[in-house]
């Protein structure tokens, strides 16, 4: 039982690997093709390749449920075409044990791909981001086309790029009164953070006072405020990139500053679901091998297995935004597309027992 234990979880650990590779190295090279179109003066080819190389571990976490449920579909397509698959359940190995020989390997997979979305990704996505925005940001934009939007009471904050070590640059700080009339406008080429407040560099104040204005400018400006850098970090990439530890805190943040926080909990969710997902799929490969792919050529498993990941992730998309229109639990809505995954595959495995 251990040798098949070890031949089954090669067969898939392999194919998932092959695979996993082939679909993120697709994804990179379509990313290069669509970054060349914003190349200009200041993003050159050469950034456009430091940009989709930061952005690789999360491309690796975020196909590995996908290449799990293809390496699955061609790893035991293989066993199946060779009649390996017949020879172990004449031998005496059941229906049960073999899923559990083929999750194990599956597993790993999902544990390695958490692991790189966890630790890797979101530090890497932050340089890529940030990367992108220093390189397309024009100093005469009140905001740049990156970054992101932030609230500190009734003022607005808007932040091109973060780096590491508390360094922000384009800054830029809209204030308003309680009657949501705008006082002034400020401009900063870069910030740096100094422990309880923030250093302001090439100031830029407009202050708006009765019907006229008023500008000023500075050297350096003292910004005294409660977002730190790691809260800017968590504004300015995408929530799937983030930590788990972080996304959920992040959204009582926001939350409590009366913005929208139910797509954080959404992306909490999805991440902290998705090795449940990776083995809920690689389980519907397995009902599909056993099942009407056993005598199937490895073209039509492919096939099989792109439509399966293709109406996976559509429903995902669905149930996902769909949680924000109607306001059901996000965690429901992360919950149903893998609940139906499980349902199915255990299903018809059970059929074919």
């Amino acid at each position: 039982m251990h040798k098949f234990d070890l031949y089954i979880g090669r067969s898939v650990f392999w194919a998932t690997l092959g695979v996993l590779l082939l679909l993120v190295g697709l994804d990179a090279l379509t990313s290069v093709v669509d970054e060349a179109d914003d190349m200009r003066d200041g993003y050159s080819f050469v950034d456009v390749l430091i940009y989709v190389g930061y952005t690789v571990p999360r491309r690796v976490h975020e196909f590995v449920p996908f290449a799990a449920l293809i390496g699955a579909l061609i790893g035991l397509g293989r066993l199946a075409a060779s009649s390996e698959l017949v020879v172990m359940r004449a031998a005496g190995v059941s229906m049960f044990s073999l899923s559990i020989m083929v999750l194990k390997p599956a597993l790993l997979v999902a544990a390695l791909g958490f692991s790189v979305g966890e630790f890797i990704a979101p530090h890497t996505e932050q340089l890529a981001m940030s990367h992108r925005a220093l390189a397309q940001r024009s100093e005469s934009a009140v905001a740049g086309r990156f970054g992101a939007w932030n609230r500190d009471g009734n003022t607005f904050v808007h932040v091109d790029a973060v780096q590491r070590g508390g360094i922000a640059y384009g800054v830029t700080l809209l204030s308003f009164d309680d009657g949501r009339r705008l006082q002034s406008t400020l401009m900063a080429e870069r910030a740096t953070h100094a422990g309880d407040h923030w250093m302001l560099e090439q100031v830029k104040l407009t202050r708006l006072e009765s019907g006229a204005t008023h500008v000023e400018e500075k050297t350096l400006w003292r910004w005294d405020t409660a977002i730190t850098p790691q809260l800017l970090t968590l504004d300015v990439v995408e929530p799937e990139t983030l930590p788990v530890l972080q996304l959920w805190p992040y959204a009582q943040y926001l939350k409590q500053q009366g913005m929208v926080f139910v797509d954080i909990e959404l992306a909490f969710w999805r991440k902290l679901l998705q090795p449940l997902a990776t083995l809920g799929l690689v389980l519907v490969a397995m009902s599909f091998i056993f099942g009407p792919l056993r005598e199937g050529t490895m073209g039509a498993r492919i096939f099989v297995g792109v439509i399966v990941g293709v109406v996976f992730r559509i429903s995902q998309d669905f149930f996902g935004p769909a949680s924000l229109i109607f306001g059901y639990d996000p965690m429901m809505a992360a919950l149903l597309p893998i609940a139906m995954c499980w349902l199915g595959g255990a299903w018809l495995l059970w059929r074919r027992a």
